[in-house]
């Protein structure tokens, strides 16, 4: 359980968690959300309904495997490498359904929609034999979202970095918005 103290940043993630749910970007308990502050990360616990978060389900843990990690996401390995390589400061993982359907088809997507494009640019899809919470998902997720706000895991779903979690929720949303302009496109 979080300090009083952190009542902020407990506010953020239910804020963000709930915005995710109500946008259709997860199921009832998909999805993950954490925040880097210096060298710990506080990441949403494993089972966790981010529409319905608590400070219970928030889990303080480090860039290194310590002892809270069973209770961590299983992305929790994806959201560290993330930290590690990039300079993002909150991730947000979701499930959106047309982003993930395009990723069956195509290893970059393009926004034919301004706001896409001014936002997110081509989005790279990425493909790792076991997809959740791997070592290879994380290095090659990462590595995406090195130069990009957002990066798809091939039939998995999107993770998006930002300085906020509101940050990195709207590079989720404008990646969904973006893949049903297209959608509708292709028609």
């Amino acid at each position: 359980m979080l300090d009083e103290a952190l009542e902020p940043l407990v506010e953020s993630f239910r804020a963000t968690g709930r915005d995710i749910f109500l946008a259709g970007l997860i199921s009832s308990h998909g999805g993950n959300l954490s925040v880097r502050q210096g060298e710990l990360i506080v990441i949403t616990r494993r089972g966790s309904m981010l529409g319905r978060l608590t400070s219970d389900d928030l889990v303080v843990t480090g860039l290194e495997p310590c002892a809270d990690d069973e209770r961590c996401s299983r992305e929790l390995v994806v959201h560290r490498e993330i930290y590690r390589r990039t300079d993002a400061l909150a991730v947000a993982h979701a499930h959106p359904v047309h982003a993930i359907a395009r990723s069956f088809a195509t290893d970059t997507i393009v926004p034919a929609d301004s706001e896409g494009r001014y936002i997110l640019g081509e989005v790279p899809v990425v493909e790792a034999k076991e997809t959740i919470g791997s070592s290879e998902a994380a290095a090659l997720i990462a590595e995406a979202l090195r130069e990009r706000p957002v990066a798809v895991l091939r039939s998995h779903g999107a993770f998006a970095k930002g300085q906020t979690l509101e940050e990195a929720f709207y590079h989720v949303s404008v990646l969904e918005a973006s893949v049903r302009v297209l959608d509708l496109l292709d028609r």
